[in-house]
């Protein structure tokens, strides 16, 4: 009986939590289109553009309407972590990416080539096998995960974060962080992956206030001053890659990072692992499924490529193909430099057909300048030694 009423509890908190993750894409998706409308609106009326240092966009109400939209989108996806796996919500972020790509098609006329349309599609079938194939929560209490935080496999992974983290910002990064895009991205996933534990643990801690349990515990600080810390180091270096790099370099590589780094934390502190092989299987190809997508969405979108272009090109190559002359040789020219006793055939020069090679060789030999041009052969006797 107790366990009938864990699992449907279970099931429960999985829905809750899948659709507090999606309402999140689509707040957050949603939010750039609404602050790009309000930054458009905002140079269209000649004042001075944010990327030129003008903050005319706060007295813009669609602007604000963009941040609202965004505070919700963070503040469900916050929830989302309270009541289903990590490992499932933070490969949901994805969906925000498509849901931008396709409302700016729409509200922004933004061209999709074919390679956002396939991307698209992608995600959204990785995203649906990542949805059957997610793990379930074991740690599902403040006493659990106080235990499991003592874990020496967690603290293993606690020391990695610190000593990756130290040697990327204090050595790599001053010498190779402008040159190399893996530098402040790897600082920004390890230590997010981080800031998503410590977010996880404050839902469950929140959740369980709900039931009568004390909020304001040790654990409950430790996680929120984790949380502050951990999130501003992370949005920091996430602002310096950004800034050197392209966006459409930074994104795909961001997102492979974070979340794989995020999937192994969460398998450490959570138990969040797959209890078979066919889950694990399913799993790992709904990542990589939207690991494709998002990079086909990203690397991809300035190029102009339509079904119209790519029925263009095959038409062009086929005729191309269907024009071709046979193979054939070309002679040697030669310009006349002595004069040769063997008398000249007028004769037009031809094209001939590919034959195998022969120890002869043809020097064609222009005298004037009619249509028809003289050659005189010469047989050349090639003798070894």
């Amino acid at each position: 009986m107790a366990q009938n009423e864990f699992d449907e509890r279970s099931a429960r908190n999985f829905t809750i939590g899948l659709l507090l993750a999606i309402s999140s894409t689509f707040f957050i998706g949603s939010s750039f289109i609404i602050k790009k409308k309000g930054l458009m609106r905002l140079s269209a009326e000649g004042k001075t553009r944010a990327g030129y240092g003008g903050f005319g966009y706060l007295k813009q109400g669609i602007w604000w309407m963009g941040l609202i939209s965004m505070g919700l989108g963070e503040a469900c996806n916050f929830a989302a972590y309270a009541f289903a796996p990590a490992s499932l919500v933070t490969p949901l972020g994805a969906l925000s990416v498509l849901i931008t790509a396709v409302l700016a098609s729409k509200y922004l006329k933004e061209k999709m080539n074919i390679f956002a349309k396939l991307g698209c599609v992608l995600c959204i079938l990785g995203s649906t096998v990542t949805v059957i194939h997610a793990p379930k929560e074991k740690v599902t209490t403040s006493e659990q995960l106080h235990y499991m935080l003592l874990e020496k496999s967690f603290l293993s992974y606690l020391a990695f974060v610190f000593f990756t983290s130290v040697s990327f910002i204090f050595y790599f990064g001053p010498k190779y962080g402008d040159s190399n895009v893996l530098i402040y991205v790897t600082i920004c996933s390890v230590i997010g992956s981080i800031s998503v534990m410590t977010c996880k643990g404050l839902g469950l801690i929140i959740t369980e206030s709900f039931g009568g349990a004390n909020l304001f515990t040790g654990l409950f600080w430790l996680f929120l001053l984790s949380t502050v810390f951990t999130v501003m180091i992370q949005m920091n270096y996430l602002n310096k890659a950004l800034d050197i790099f392209n966006t459409s370099v930074v994104t795909p590589i961001y997102y492979v990072f974070f979340t794989s780094f995020v999937m192994i934390a969460s398998a450490i502190l959570f138990k969040e692992l797959p209890n078979n092989i066919s889950n694990v299987l399913g799993t790992l190809s709904g990542f990589l499924t939207i690991i494709i997508g998002i990079f086909l969405l990203n690397a991809f979108k300035d190029f102009v490529v339509t079904w119209d272009t790519i029925n263009k090109t095959f038409r062009i190559a086929s005729q191309k193909v269907a024009e071709a002359p046979a193979s054939f040789t070309y002679s040697y020219r030669q310009l006349p430099s002595q004069p040769y006793d063997a008398p000249i055939k007028n004769k037009p020069w031809t094209k001939k057909k590919k034959k195998r090679p022969k120890t002869t060789k043809t020097f064609v030999e222009s005298e004037d300048s009619s249509d028809e041009i003289p050659f005189r052969k010469i047989d050349l006797k090639i003798e070894n030694g």
